[in-house]
């Protein structure tokens, strides 16, 4: 890649946070109807609250494509692949098929850019608490417990009995539907596990750090006001041998 040339990024799970200089990738339910016309027609009438926000929100420019079948991208393709809060949600027996689609579509000495939800700093916080006696304790077991054990999906507590039956019968609990955490990452263990799957060079970085050329005015790792995206979180990236 030249100086002058922009890198190829692949932003997997991507959600609503896209940049035009990424491709963009994600399976939500949302991005299913929206694609359809019979499908943003009726969503409105069906989704309340933030669902309807996020629906609106969601960017036309979005590749809407199953990531459990493989990233939809030729061979070293990719200059850069990154995620933001997902690897968490693949179950471990899969995270070796996930890491070789990511060496495989990306360029030798292509960087992968990983974020998760940072387990060191949550179990920190939680014996802080502990030691501290703080009233609002029970509140430290939510980023280390709750995501990983919860069986309603995000938003369907709110909606009314019939609904959730609906929901529930057609798109099944949390874990059926991807938000479920299936495993903790820490500046340790995520090293450890891009080290045994082929990467190398691996570093913790800051959120508004990179090696990606022009990380920063891609804004997927910050808000507009320069603030991290995504707090609490852990930076790592790690490279494909050249």
């Amino acid at each position: 890649m030249s100086a002058d040339t922009a890198p190829t990024i692949f932003n997997l799970g991507c959600g609503t946070k896209t940049s035009p200089a990424a491709v963009n990738i994600d399976w939500s339910v949302y991005l299913r109807l929206h694609r359809s016309k019979l499908g943003r027609a009726l969503a409105p009438l069906w989704l309340r609250g933030y669902r309807r926000e996020y629906f609106a929100g969601l960017d036309g420019e979005i590749v809407v494509h199953d990531l459990q079948k493989g990233i939809p991208a030729a061979d070293d393709s990719a200059d850069a692949v990154y995620h933001s809060h997902v690897l968490e949600h693949v179950d471990r027996e899969a995270v070796t098929g996930f890491m070789a689609e990511v060496l495989r579509v990306l360029k030798p000495g292509g960087v992968h850019r990983i974020v998760v939800p940072d387990f060191e700093r949550h179990v920190r916080d939680y014996l802080t608490s502990l030691d501290s006696d703080a009233p609002n304790h029970d509140e430290h077991f939510v980023p280390l417990l709750q995501w990983s054990v919860r069986r309603s999906a995000l938003g369907t507590d709110a909606q009314s009995p019939f609904r959730r039956r609906v929901e529930n019968l057609v798109l099944g609990d949390a874990r059926k539907r991807g938000q479920t955490h299936q495993w903790g990452y820490d500046r340790l263990n995520l090293a450890q596990t891009l080290g045994a799957h082929g990467f190398v060079d691996v570093r913790q970085v800051d959120f508004d750090v990179s090696a990606i050329p022009g990380w920063a005015s891609t804004g997927l790792d910050t808000e507009p006001d320069g603030s991290p995206h995504k707090s609490g979180s852990l930076y790592v990236e790690a490279r494909k041998p050249s």
